[in-house]
């Protein structure tokens, strides 16, 4: 059964997005060469618990860590430890918040200090395909509009987008429906209707689609060992133009960024 937010859930989501999509700002600003991964998320939980809210990630299905830090190869659900990050590493930054019984979920990649060409053009096309499938959310449309936006988006520029992890409906819960693939698979696709809300994310590999799971049971990484990248927004469905609920500094073209 696929949620559909009325007025007060809206503005609830609203205020959990906004912290997310500030938490992940500050997580991101914090990012250099020399640090370990778990400072990263001891920042991140700091930040968290400076605006009242609660990592949605932390014990989730038994997830041991307040935000996923996925660097390079990995994809996903990267776990903080000892590792010390290097300069021209990418990493991927997912936070997730839960605020007055509401979760806001939002993920960007970044590079430390600087990275060469062909991984910055991975993650600028992730991006462009994030707002090539949140363009596609629109109440009306299916949700493999979305998944096809992204899609060719990605390959078109010689990359190749996950598909054993999708983007997914967000609320009250962390996973709910409407599953969203950022491929078209060919399966019954639900129409989206207005006060839907979406975590909408691809992730997408330099080379081959394939993944795997490392022997710490949440590292998802790429079967070739060649860079990923992973951006994500929650989006709220409307009959105009979507609303991207976890906020970000610039305003894309055609888009209603909460702020």
């Amino acid at each position: 059964m696929i949620a559909i937010k009325n007025d007060r859930e809206v503005r609830a989501m609203r205020e959990a997005c906004l912290v997310a999509g500030h938490v992940l700002d500050e997580v991101c600003a914090f990012v250099m060469p020399g640090i370990t991964t778990r400072e990263i998320d001891a920042y991140a939980a700091d930040r968290i618990a400076s605006r009242g809210a609660k990592s949605a990630f932390l014990g989730y299905r038994g997830y041991p860590c307040t935000m996923c830090i996925s660097v390079n190869e990995q994809v996903v659900h990267g776990l903080a430890g000892s590792r010390r990050i290097q300069y021209g590493d990418i990493l991927s930054l997912d936070v997730g918040v839960i605020l007055n019984g509401f979760i806001g979920d939002n993920a960007r990649t970044v590079a430390a200090g600087a990275c060469d060409s062909g991984h910055q053009k991975l993650i600028d096309v992730t991006e462009m395909a994030l707002y090539e499938g949140i363009s596609k959310a629109v109440a009306g449309n299916r949700v493999q509009d979305i998944s096809r936006a992204i899609q060719t988006l990605v390959e078109s520029h010689g990359f190749n987008v996950v598909r054993e992890f999708v983007g997914h409906g967000v609320g009250r819960t962390m996973h709910e429906e409407p599953q969203i693939p950022n491929y078209v698979d060919g399966t019954s696709s639900p129409k989206l209707r207005a006060g839907m809300t979406l975590a909408i994310e691809p992730m997408v590999n330099l080379g081959r689609a394939g993944v795997e799971i490392l022997n710490d049971g949440w590292t998802v990484v790429t079967r070739d060992r060649k860079a990923s990248a992973h951006f994500e927004h929650t989006v709220l469905v409307k009959d105009g133009s979507p609303e991207i609920l976890t906020c970000r500094c610039v305003k894309p073209s055609g888009l209603k960024v909460s702020s």
